[in-house]
């Protein structure tokens, strides 16, 4: 019998210590998840809500090779087989697309790091397109969009990379050969609508058709400007990537030790532990007194009942 009871209280015991140990390595776990996750959550994307800012786009030479495929009889197909077959033809062509870098970091000497993007963005011949100073200092922030000519991008990026502390970058690149044709559509379909509208202006006809003529012709030439605003951006002499830097003034935080990590769990671990425990002693009293209640109330209910039988 004491036997028995050892062996139940040593069970016991042995589920008490590994639930306490459960507690202990979860709670190490979670400081190491919950640091990654409030990083990768470092500050809003301040680009993200700045809206109409300039777009830029570089273009890729590359050559596709396309066989020859001349309208020829039946006669000169026979010929043709039985000679050496003809080179592939080298066509070049340009893709256009649009690649951007965007690059947060934290500095704890802000106008040294300022200076220096500064100086990163000089040396490498970029053009500061848009820049955005706010805070009190302590607190500031430098937002700056930087055009860069699309061979010296990777230098560039990889420079300002090592400004302040990188806290998260990401580099996007996106065709844009499909948006580029269909600008230029548009852009001949207007100019063909505008040429048909001047021929009908030399016709004879009402004051009002001149008028609503007229404005047809104004909002149509107010569209060829916007495209070719939108198509300028393609033109060689301003091919550009783009590289969107944001630094934030702040110290920069030093990282957790491990001693420091197993205090904290084992203070937590501790302190849960005890409330779990005693939650299970309150529930354990509670199901106690509820079962002997209900005992007391079974044999009361018997006596009622033996009383009725008797009477």
């Amino acid at each position: 019998m004491q036997v028995s009871i050892k062996n139940r209280i040593r069970k016991i015991a042995i589920v008490l210590i590994c639930l306490f140990f459960v507690l202990f390595v979860g709670r190490i776990g979670y400081g190491y998840v919950y640091k990654s996750v409030e990083s990768g959550s470092f500050e809003s994307d301040f680009f993200r809500s700045a809206e109409k800012l300039r777009k830029n786009y570089a273009s890729e030479k590359r050559e596709s090779k396309e066989m020859s495929t001349p309208s020829v009889s039946f006669e000169a197909k026979k010929a043709e087989s039985t000679t050496a077959p003809k080179p592939m033809q080298q066509a070049a062509s340009s893709q256009k697309y649009e690649k951007t870098a965007s690059t947060k970091s934290k500095s704890s000497h802000f106008e040294e790091d300022e200076k220096k993007v500064r100086k990163v963005a000089k040396d490498y011949t970029a053009i500061i397109q848009y820049e955005h100073n706010s805070g009190n200092k302590g607190n500031r922030e430098l937002h700056l969009m930087i055009g860069v000519n699309p061979d010296k991008f990777d230098s560039c990026y990889m420079a300002i990379q090592k400004i302040g502390t990188i806290r998260s970058t990401e580099i996007t690149k996106t065709d844009k050969n499909n948006e580029y044709r269909q600008l230029n559509a548009e852009k001949a379909s207007l100019e063909k609508t505008l040429t048909s509208l001047s021929e009908l202006k030399a016709k004879s006809g009402t004051i009002a058709d001149y008028i609503s003529l007229h404005e047809k012709m104004m909002e149509i030439e107010e569209k060829l400007q916007e495209y070719g605003v939108e198509l300028g951006n393609f033109d060689e002499e301003n091919e550009f990537c783009t590289i969107k830097f944001s630094l934030y003034e702040g110290f920069t935080s030093k990282p957790i030790s491990f001693y420091h990590r197993v205090k904290v769990a084992l203070e937590w671990a501790i302190k849960y532990y005890a409330v779990l425990m005693l939650s299970l002693v309150f529930m354990g009293i509670a199901a106690f007194v509820l079962a002997f209640l209900i005992e007391k109330l079974n044999i009361l209910g018997g006596i009622l009942k033996k009383i009725r039988d008797e009477i």
